[in-house]
Formats: C-alpha cells, sequence, structure tokens
C-alpha cells in the first residue's frame, strides 16, 4: 500500500479535477421519485450541498488557521515540520477529510449511484494509500514526537474536544486561504455550477434560456475570479 500511495502521491493534485469529471458519466439515480416522490430532488440538492460546503469549511479552517507545508519534493512525500497546531491538533488529515466530503457531496448532488458507490469506494483507497506513505516518511523522520501524535490524534475522524478553544485562539490568515485555495474554489464551485444548472432543471422553471443565461453569467465570472487571484499572487502583489 506505501508504494501504491508514493504513487499516487506524485499524481494527487490531477486526482481532484479527474474524480471531478467522473460526476458526469451517465448514472442510475441515487434518489428517485418512486422512493421519495415529486419532490425527490430536494434530497440530493440539500444533502448534497451540506457535506461538500462542509468539506471545503474544514479545508478553509485548517489552511486559515495553520498551513501544513507537505507539499511534496520532486514528486515524492517530503515534510519540513511536524505540523500538530490548528486542526491538526484534532485530526491528523482534515485536508484530506475536507476532499473527500467535497467530493461525497457532489456525488450526492449529481444524485449519482454509480459515483456514490464505485468512484468514491475507489477513491478513499487511493487516500488511504497516499496516507500510509505520507505517514511512513513521517515516522522516518520524526520517529516518537510522531508516534505521540498518533497516539494522541486520530487519523480521519475529528475530533471536536477543545475545538472552540482552538478556533479562539490562533487567527484566521484570510489571504493564505485564498493563495492557497482559489485552484480548488475555482474547479469546485464550476463544478457545483454545472450540477446544478445541468442536474436541476427545476432552478430555471425547465427554461434553458435562463439557464444558459446564467451559464453565461456565472462560468466567465468565476474564471475572471480566478485569473484575477492568480495574477495578484504570480505579481507578488497579494502575499500571506
Amino acid at each position: 500500500m506505501i508504494t501504491l500511495g508514493n504513487f499516487f502521491f506524485k499524481y494527487r493534485n490531477f486526482l481532484f479535477i479527474f474524480l471531478y469529471l467522473l460526476l458526469f458519466i451517465p448514472s442510475p439515480q441515487l434518489f428517485q421519485p418512486a422512493q421519495f416522490g415529486p419532490n425527490y430532488w430536494l434530497f440530493p440538492l440539500i444533502i448534497g450541498l451540506l457535506i461538500t460546503v462542509s468539506g471545503q469549511l474544514l479545508r478553509g479552517i485548517t489552511i486559515g488557521l495553520a498551513y501544513i507545508i507537505r507539499g511534496g519534493r520532486d514528486g515524492k512525500v517530503y515534510a519540513e515540520e511536524l505540523v500538530t497546531e490548528g486542526i491538526f491538533n484534532h485530526c491528523r488529515n482534515p485536508l484530506y477529510v475536507g476532499n473527500i466530503l467535497m467530493l461525497f457531496g457532489v456525488g450526492v448532488l449529481s444524485n449519482s449511484l454509480v459515483y456514490v458507490l464505485i468512484v468514491m469506494p475507489l477513491f478513499l483507497v487511493i487516500y488511504h494509500a497516499i496516507v500510509l506513505a505520507e505517514e511512513n516518511f513521517l515516522q522516518q523522520k520524526f520517529g516518537e514526537k510522531f508516534s505521540a501524535y498518533c497516539k494522541r490524534v486520530n487519523r480521519w475522524v475529528p475530533s471536536l474536544k477543545n475545538i472552540l478553544n482552538t478556533l479562539g485562539s490562533m487567527e484566521f490568515k484570510g489571504k493564505r486561504w485564498l493563495l492557497k485555495e482559489y485552484n480548488t474554489q475555482y474547479v469546485w464551485l464550476t463544478g457545483i455550477t454545472l450540477i446544478l444548472l445541468f442536474r436541476y432543471p427545476q432552478l430555471t422553471n425547465y427554461n434553458e434560456t435562463s439557464r444558459n443565461l446564467l451559464l453565461a453569467i456565472i462560468l466567465p465570472f468565476l474564471l475572471l475570479l480566478y485569473l484575477l487571484v492568480r495574477y495578484l499572487k504570480k505579481s507578488g502583489k497579494l502575499t500571506e
């Protein structure tokens, strides 16, 4: 699993985008009119949005409080220090948990049985392998310090114990969140826009003209924001 995790770690940045594209493959519905009535579409809409937004909030809070510099080096697992503060004091992999919630949420939002029952379990196996590869590196580099951290903090399930103290004692760095997350935000919001407007014609009263108008407004707006933040970051005009 560690060898597999090292392989997927190298391509993990493309994994999120690839899995997002799988949302649009044909699939039976997760929620169907026969079981949930004529307003069946409200179930995946509300539940999916709640789950995916919670994942994005978890990622945002994690990065804003204590960003973990574990981006790898030359496509391999690497870490300069062991970060245990902020949300990392409540979960060892909050960013990955956030990703899982985001993707599971959009899977429910797209009302895709195939995505929820097939793609997501595959995604979990891949992420688990990546985490094992990262933990193998951290164990070798930090030794007993990392072992003690593992005994104290869960790998996947966040602990809410003293979470208010954590949130109240640290400064949320909004600029860091924006600079680190603008790529993920753009892909996530674009995907949600497409899902809502194409999978939920009820939102536009089945009017294709209204749908296309919204697409023509929202998609360029999101792209403009993405390019603006990217320019500000690359030019050095917006820094942490």
